[in-house]
């Protein structure tokens, strides 16, 4: 599979699950906008890293839960490499509640993990839509979670987040057919600081999956690639990579 002459936009690009998959496209050829909020150093060490192999990157700076912003980051694409291919809405927030504890879901809880996992990818798509519908063949992916399959993950709200950018995937996978192919990837437990879930958590969900691991940053990543690159048929899909966790009935 190759995004060879491509362009991707990577939200949230630079660390965890997004470093994956901003290394996993570019290393299929795709020029690739490592976009961050607060984490400079993270975003350039990972553009620099793509450099390092051969790819071009660029780390970019904008918080998508701003339409503004989020709209410029798509035109620095244009302004850049002429063009824009692949949307990878995978700048996402939460922290740990427990959902039995509902008092200390808080409103401002509630409101950042809202503007960031559902109101900053409905920013991102629709300013990229018409972009994007400029480039038959051209694709949204939009990372979202297990989570909603379970009522679990690191909270209520966001879990309710995923579910809603579950949907607003297939909205969006009907309203720009048939030049835009728009899908999801869901993962499961991924060893990353997101969220601060313990070590332990990570080493508990790898013994009671049915392949006894849990995905990498780079399992995500590869999903990304092929939704992007392999699968000119698919649209309006969740792929799970989660090492059989929600075919067992464990979510996160």
């Amino acid at each position: 599979m190759t995004l060879k002459d491509k362009v991707a936009v990577v939200t949230g690009g630079g660390t965890g699950i997004g470093r994956g998959i901003s290394e996993t496209l570019a290393r299929a050829g795709a020029k690739v906008i490592v976009n961050y909020a607060s984490s400079k150093d993270d975003a350039e060490a990972a553009a620099a890293a793509i450099r390092a192999e051969g790819g071009e990157a660029v780390a970019v700076r904008a918080d998508v839960t701003s339409e503004a912003e989020a709209k410029k980051l798509l035109e620095d694409a244009i302004a850049r490499w002429g063009r824009l291919d692949v949307l990878v809405n995978n700048a996402g927030w939460s922290k740990r509640v427990p959902h039995h504890q509902l008092e200390d879901l808080t409103e401002e809880i509630w409101d950042k993990t809202l503007n960031t996992n559902l109101r900053g990818a409905f920013y991102c798509m629709r300013s990229a839509a018409p972009i994007l519908k400029k480039n038959p063949g051209s694709t949204i992916i939009n990372i979202v979670s297990i989570a909603p399959y379970s009522g679990g993950g690191s909270s209520i709200v966001y879990a309710a987040s995923k579910a809603g950018l579950i949907s607003m995937t297939k909205s969006f996978s009907r309203i720009l057919a048939p030049e835009v192919r728009v899908n999801a990837v869901a993962p499961g437990f991924v060893r990353t600081r997101f969220a601060g879930w313990p070590q332990a958590t990570f080493d508990e969900a790898e013994k009671a999956s049915m392949l006894k691991r849990i995905a990498a940053p780079e399992d995500i990543g590869n999903a990304v690639l092929f939704l992007a690159a392999g699968a000119p048929s698919i649209t309006g899909e969740v792929i799970n990579v989660d090492a059989g966790q929600s075919s067992v009935g464990r979510g996160i």
